[in-house]
């Protein structure tokens, strides 16, 4: 079995390349040959691709969270377009709106989440959302604004009902550890209307610790099995059977050979 994790903070793992190296060797060693690397700021990014951008089964996605609204960067616009013309970036982001913790002010968030979609679209990538709290601003802005490759609601934190609207336009689910907490009942409620071909996984590391490994500190790339054995108990299917099905959602997003 292989499995595809569409979103992992490498760079917040550990800040040591070598470490960092080391947490991809683990991940394919669990059967996590593919990860994708996302960073919050450009700087971040500046700091984390050149250390692992010539890891096999590594791809990255380039953009500006809305937690760095106040400082996104000088010409940051600029700056994103031309790293998304580097090899293995795969996806804008992440980006999106988070109203949870106030960053900035939600005119600046919007604006910000706006050009970045723009940038999708005429680069021809999906991009990778982040939501908090902001879900109606979300939903209305991809109502008009989403790129012709698509979006990732990364970290899902809906309900059924906002995943039922979202079905009419070209949108992936992607479900990280939280997934497998008793209590998320949003969740387990959502996986169930959705169709197995929009369905995606994910570590979120750091964060998001699989039940599984509640007692361990940070989230590691080759814990992502864990949350898939948990769905595909949750819908009743084989393993490896739901391993391929998600191998394959994943590559289609990204626009990657399954091979």
């Amino acid at each position: 079995m292989q499995f595809f994790d569409t979103h992992a903070h490498i760079g917040l793992i550990y800040d040591d390349p070598i470490e960092q190296l080391r947490v991809i060797q683990q991940a394919r060693a669990a059967g996590v040959k593919r990860i994708v690397s996302i960073n919050n700021s450009l700087h971040d990014f500046a700091k984390v691709y050149p250390a692992i951008k010539s890891i096999p089964g590594v791809y990255h996605a380039c953009g500006v969270a809305p937690s760095e609204v106040t400082n996104p960067g000088q010409n940051y616009l600029k700056t994103i377009e031309e790293n998304l013309k580097l090899p293995n970036v795969v996806a804008v982001g992440e980006c999106g709106l988070d109203y949870y913790k106030q960053f900035g002010d939600k005119n600046s968030q919007i604006e910000l989440f706006i050009r970045q979609l723009e940038l999708a679209q005429k680069h021809n990538l999906p991009v990778i959302i982040h939501n908090r709290d902001a879900g109606k601003d979300v939903f209305d802005i991809l109502s008009q604004r989403i790129p012709d490759s698509g979006a990732i609601l990364h970290c899902y934190s809906e309900d059924a009902e906002y995943a039922k609207k979202c079905l009419d336009m070209n949108i992936w689910f992607s479900f990280a550890g939280n997934l497998t907490y008793r209590n998320a009942r949003n969740l387990h409620d959502t996986i169930g209307v959705l169709p197995l071909d929009r369905i995606l996984i994910e570590t979120e590391s750091p964060f998001m610790i699989p039940s599984e490994f509640r007692e361990k500190k940070r989230t590691m790339p080759a814990y992502l099995p864990s949350t898939a054995k948990f769905l595909a108990e949750f819908l009743d299917m084989d393993l490896e059977e739901l391993s391929v099905q998600l191998w394959k959602n994943s590559c289609k997003v990204f626009k990657l050979p399954e091979e």
